[in-house]
């Protein structure tokens, strides 16, 4: 009763009539009463949901993955990542375009390579190298390059 007597204060109105029998609302006393009871459920809703978004990951996710990175780095993991998350469901794109993310509805992208200018965020996950690549027969054909400035008279296939 102290505190419903300072809260009375702190608000400049009387919420209860009292009598030495009785004690019953006043107008003003039930519309605060209502008021204050749906705050507090939608207080306890927001904490459900803090709660239930703090729980086990779930739903999909869209990942945009350059196809060898794909291929030979993240499908070697993606079981292992599916039995720690049940309740997650993996749509993996392979290609090696890049994609808009938003537009086209995806949660994340790997790529290979620098991040262009972005208010993406990227984080270095590994490191790769580069590699040139002949087969026996074509270097007995053209030559085996010793320098770089050799390459310009060599066919080449960019990948």
């Amino acid at each position: 009763s102290k505190h419903v007597s300072s809260l009375e204060t702190r608000l400049g109105a009387r919420l209860l009539n009292r009598t030495t029998r009785r004690v019953s609302p006043t107008e003003i006393g039930l519309a605060y009463y209502d008021r204050a009871r749906r705050v507090l459920n939608d207080a306890g809703e927001a904490d459900a949901l803090v709660t239930s978004m703090q729980s086990a990951p779930s739903g999909l996710l869209r990942i945009s993955v350059a196809t060898d990175f794909g291929v030979n780095h993240l499908s070697p993991v993606l079981s292992d990542f599916l039995r720690d998350f049940p309740d997650i469901t993996v749509n993996m794109v392979l290609n090696n375009r890049y994609v808009e993310l938003i537009s086209e509805g995806f949660d994340m992208a790997l790529r290979i390579g620098e991040l262009e200018d972005s208010t993406l965020k990227a984080r270095k996950l590994t490191e790769t190298t580069k590699r040139m690549i002949a087969s026996p027969g074509y270097l007995e054909q053209f030559g085996r390059p010793q320098k770089i400035d050799d390459l310009n008279s060599h066919k080449l296939l960019h990948y």
